[in-house]
């Protein structure tokens, strides 16, 4: 959820597709702090301190307490729910932005930056969209943004029913009929 260090940005391709930020015998190893995301920075990135917290296994207390925190200084900042919400979305956009940064980092297609990124960076950038979503979800859902998730999850899976196999069920959400064969999908 960061722009790229300029250190970042010089790094070395290695074998197996992946790279490694270039440095000399003396770099940190790549589970120091400040060797995340934002390595060099002094700020914790991603990798940091995962190892003494404990991993939420249900998202979303923690998604809600983000909500309730973000909505919280934008009322403070006087915005009206509207705003604030527009500004999520915004927020959102700025994510997928980062992720398609990162895939063009992975590819070295942009002449200027070369090859940028590892494939891990690309995973924590679509882990940052995902996040900033549910955020935004439960920010303009707070009573209800987990049913809301799972009914259209359960709309968009009914779309797939051969993601499911032989035996699965139509889906209860689109009133338990599954899409004629051959339907276009339809987001």
């Amino acid at each position: 959820m960061g722009d790229v260090t300029s250190q970042e940005r010089h790094r070395e391709r290695v074998p197996g597709g992946g790279s490694r930020p270039l440095g000399g015998a003396g770099s940190a190893p790549p589970d120091a702090p400040g060797t995340g995301a934002d390595r060099g920075s002094g700020r914790p990135g991603p990798d940091d301190g995962s190892r003494e917290r404990e991993q939420p296994q249900d998202v979303w207390p923690v998604v809600s307490a983000l909500a309730r925190a973000f909505d919280t200084h934008g009322e403070a900042q006087g915005m009206t729910r509207e705003q604030q919400w527009t500004l999520q979305v915004l927020k959102l956009s700025e994510e997928t932005g980062e992720a398609a940064q990162a895939v063009i980092g992975v590819q070295g297609t942009n002449p200027r930056k070369g090859y940028s990124h590892a494939w891990e960076d690309v995973h924590a950038e679509v882990a940052d969209v995902a996040i900033t979503g549910l955020v935004a979800l439960a920010r303009m859902r707070p009573d209800d943004a987990a049913d809301f998730l799972g009914r259209q999850l359960a709309r968009q899976a009914a779309r797939f029913p051969a993601a499911w196999g032989p035996d699965s069920e139509p889906s209860p959400a689109d009133g338990g009929q599954a899409p004629p064969s051959g339907a276009p999908y339809r987001a």
